[in-house]
């Protein structure tokens, strides 16, 4: 099942139809350890609303209110190889490999829900950078308890100029307004996603494909809750979290966004995420 946030109502889609829950605050509905058991109990006692899917779809805000957005690096062999060109001639040719076989994994803070965009939405390059690119992620929705509940599609841009001038930079390169976007929805699953889930991305500049990738999550060195036990170590989330959990899609040097571009990613069964360049 799939739970999606409008402008004043929860909608869940279960088996084709779609169930609209009136007056529900989302950080409390979400922040629940026993989601998928409430929203099974829940529709039982609703009927379907007379509305189509891409009604719905028209009116979806990002999956997110009070939560906070993390991130995650270097959790996939293409992303360590990534960040070592790009700071090679910063003198980090060897410091991304250090992290990746580290024990401790490289986590921090992505943006706020203010910083962050949903679905249709449009995500920023930063003016001060000249290499920029989305990188797609597998995202979990994580509650208060630190309890894995949902999975949503996450598009953690980065400004590689930027991060690979030093790694110190890296939060300009991560955080600054529309770098995060999220959605479209929340898949709520009691079972972890299949080792062979894909994640797929798809970048269209005036309509024609500039981009194309695609990566088996099972590529991922680290565990979705291997991350989440890091990140909780010393953090406490009121209203839970979403973790973006790495990518393993890295654009190659010649490959940079433009004003204009439209980044689709998608991983089934949670859906597809498109934003565009603003």
């Amino acid at each position: 099942m799939i739970l999606y946030k409008t402008e004043k109502s929860i909608v869940i889609e279960q088996d084709n139809s779609l169930y609209i829950l009136e007056n529900q605050d989302w950080d409390s509905f979400v922040n629940d350890d026993h989601l998928f058991g409430k929203i099974t109990d829940t529709i039982r006692t609703l009927e379907p609303a007379k509305i189509s899917k891409d009604q719905l779809l028209n009116e979806l805000h990002a999956p997110i209110q009070n939560q906070e957005v993390w991130a995650c690096g270097v959790t996939y062999y293409n992303s360590k190889l990534g960040r070592e060109e790009e700071s090679r001639d910063a003198g980090g040719g060897t410091f991304y490999s250090k992290v990746y076989d580290a024990e401790r994994p490289e986590i921090f803070f992505k943006a706020t829900a203010y910083r962050t965009v949903g679905p249709d939405e449009n995500v920023r390059i930063r003016k001060d950078s000249a290499w920029d690119v989305p990188e797609p992620e597998l995202t979990l929705a994580v509650t208060s308890s630190g309890k894995i509940v949902g999975y949503t599609i996450g598009n953690d841009m980065s400004s590689r100029s930027i991060e690979g001038e030093n790694p110190l930079y890296l939060p300009q390169a991560k955080s600054y307004d529309g770098s995060t976007a999220v959605g479209p929805g929340i898949f709520v699953t009691e079972d972890p996603l299949p080792a062979e889930t894909e994640i797929r991305m798809e970048i269209l500049r005036n309509g024609n494909p500039a981009y194309s990738g695609n990566i088996d999550i099972d590529q991922m060195k680290r565990t979705p809750k291997e991350l989440v036990s890091w990140l909780y170590r010393e953090c406490t989330f009121p209203h839970g979290c979403l973790l973006m959990t790495g990518t393993g899609i890295v654009p190659g040097s010649d490959f940079t966004l433009q004003s204009g571009d439209e980044i689709r990613i998608t991983i089934d069964p949670i859906g597809t995420l498109v934003n565009r360049v603003g």
